[in-house]
């Protein structure tokens, strides 16, 4: 289920994903690389996975290829979809607390920058 998509500065295809569910695909949404040359050419990977009822939209890479931007969109909705939750999501009861996972806060949407562990570039 793409939904929006970014290509990275060495040609590779990121593939953010909208409309999957536990249900119909046994994953969550989240952002797909797609290798776009050499023998590795139209392989994908699941590089990000987003919180259960939520969509990932927006990648964005800094100029340098250091830091990937994505913006993560209603997390907690769609309850029922997830096995481990099976039942409907509500403010009082929802299927997680991303990012902060505090009882006493509701899921929130969020913009998220991520980077390699010791630096350089993602996916390089």
């Amino acid at each position: 289920m793409p939904d929006n998509c970014a290509v990275d500065g060495e040609g590779r295809l990121w593939i953010a994903t909208d409309g999957n569910s536990d249900k119909a695909t046994g994953r969550a949404d989240g952002l797909w690389a797609l290798e776009t040359d050499g023998a590795a050419r139209g392989t994908s990977r699941l590089f990000f996975r987003c919180p259960a009822g939520a969509e990932l939209c927006g990648p964005v890479f800094t100029p340098d290829g250091e830091t990937l931007f994505v913006a993560i969109q209603h997390p907690g909705d769609d309850g029922q979809e997830w096995r481990a939750f099976g039942r409907v999501s509500t403010f009082d009861d929802p299927s997680t607390r991303w990012p902060d996972f505090d009882p006493d806060m509701p899921p929130r949407p969020s913009i998220v920058a991520i980077t390699r562990k010791g630096g350089g570039r993602i996916a390089g």
